[in-house]
């Protein structure tokens, strides 16, 4: 099992601390949020709190992903970084690819790029994209991502993009793990089809997220893709216990998310208590789980 921190909407100059702190303790990867920005009015609904309510994401600092990665790839060696997830469609493919491989290249191989689609037509309509069409579209750009990584010329003529043949330079040494958000039919099925593995947003039954991952397992069977690597990321109450890593290793998770403080809320947490939360999972989890 490996561990992931996540961490965000907090003072943004505790970021390289914790990053810092987090590999130390022996964390794997890091979580990096995205959010664009917020809107003065908008009825659209948030799908991981009980009400739909988004209240809570107002006037909290969210700096960009690629930003954010470079600088804590700079004060790190081991750690990973994760975003969890950039909505894709809010970006042209290429630049998000060059964004992406940019990161890729200056933290050696140190990303794992977590995308899917924004639930909210505000996002689409201040930016000028369409909302209808957006999972084809989603579709189309991550193919063209993958095509992009290789560091030949690429082209690609769908639906959506049209674009001539180009190479982007440098290309990854590494291929980007491209991890696959989202808990509906079509999100596992673009998953397990194009995806290298899934982020599950937590919230749910434990029996929702034994459905999802037997319905990606089934689809990865049907799409041929069984035997190929995958990780399947996850956010569990079972990941603070030894038994309940246990639990979650057998239900095919690779990657346990965990966090200490409830995001959903103000961030009053002083910094050096974030660091010994840290440090007490690393001792008392992480390194007996190893």
């Amino acid at each position: 099992m490996r561990f992931t921190f996540a961490e965000s909407m907090c003072d943004p100059r505790q970021y390289a601390p914790l990053a810092v702190e987090a590999e130390a303790a022996g964390f794997h990867s890091f979580t990096v949020p995205e959010s664009i920005f917020y809107p003065k009015e908008s009825d659209s609904k948030y799908p991981y709190t009980p009400d739909g309510d988004r209240g809570f994401l107002e006037d909290k600092p969210f700096i960009d992903p690629f930003v954010l990665m470079g600088a804590l790839g700079a004060v790190t060696e081991r750690l990973r970084f994760t975003t969890f997830v950039v909505k894709l469609p809010m970006r042209h493919p290429v630049l998000a690819a060059k964004q992406a491989i940019s990161v890729a290249i200056l933290t050696e191989n140190r990303l794992g790029f977590g995308v899917g689609l924004s639930p909210w037509p505000d996002d689409f309509r201040v930016l000028d994209i369409p909302w209808k069409g957006r999972g084809k579209r989603l579709d189309e750009m991550i193919d063209i991502f993958q095509g992009l990584q290789t560091g030949d010329f690429f082209e690609f003529h769908g639906e959506h993009f049209d674009i001539e043949p180009i190479k982007l330079c440098p290309g990854p040494t590494k291929p980007i793990p491209l991890l696959i958000g989202g808990h509906a039919d079509a999100a596992l099925r673009r998953a397990a089809l194009r995806g290298d593995g899934w982020m599950h947003a937590g919230g749910g039954e434990a029996s929702d997220l034994d459905a999802a991952i037997a319905r990606i397992q089934e689809l990865r069977r049907e799409y041929g893709r069984a035997a190929e690597p995958f990780e399947i990321h996850v956010i569990s109450m079972d990941a603070y216990t030894l038994d309940g890593i246990k639990r979650l290793e057998d239900k095919g998770v690779t990657d346990a998310i965990v966090g200490f403080r409830n995001a959903y809320e103000e961030d009053r947490t002083p910094l050096q208590r974030k660091i010994d939360a840290l440090k007490g999972f690393g001792d008392n989890v992480i390194a007996k789980a190893g």
